[in-house]
């Protein structure tokens, strides 16, 4: 009974068994962008004036402000189409374990798919697809 408790228990019980690579690609995954960004900050000149400080674009001298308002439509236009193209690509892992799933996953993609066509019909309802 004198014995300590740490000569009882084995020696990995606390550590998640399996999980070492993954520990491993989290650690390069965090030193490899902090190594650039140090790097870059020592190595990096530090004067900034005359030539460094106009725009460069082609080789061309720049002409005007470079404030230029764009049209509203633009922007909704890539929106609609970020959106739903990130929910085909939520629909895309349902499509592959399709036949593992069952009929309530069914039923819930097509509850989503639903909102999809609700959403778009919204959008085309109020211009949003409409390029001119």
């Amino acid at each position: 009974m004198n014995a300590r408790l740490s000569d009882e228990l084995p020696f990995n019980m606390f550590a998640l068994p399996g999980y070492d690579a993954f520990l491993g690609f989290l650690l390069i995954a965090t030193a490899v962008p902090t190594l650039a960004l140090v790097t870059n900050k020592l190595i990096s000149p530090r004067s900034r004036s005359g030539e460094r400080e106009l725009t460069y674009e082609s080789g061309m001298e720049p002409i005007g402000g470079a404030w230029i308002q764009f049209n509203i439509r633009y922007y909704m236009f890539a929106l609609v189409f970020v959106i739903f193209d990130v929910e085909t690509v939520f629909l895309y892992p349902w499509a592959v374990a399709f036949h593992r799933l069952g009929l309530l996953a069914f039923i819930e993609a097509v509850i989503f798919i639903a909102i999809l066509v609700v959403a778009l019909a919204y959008a085309w309802r109020k211009g949003a697809l409409e390029w001119s």
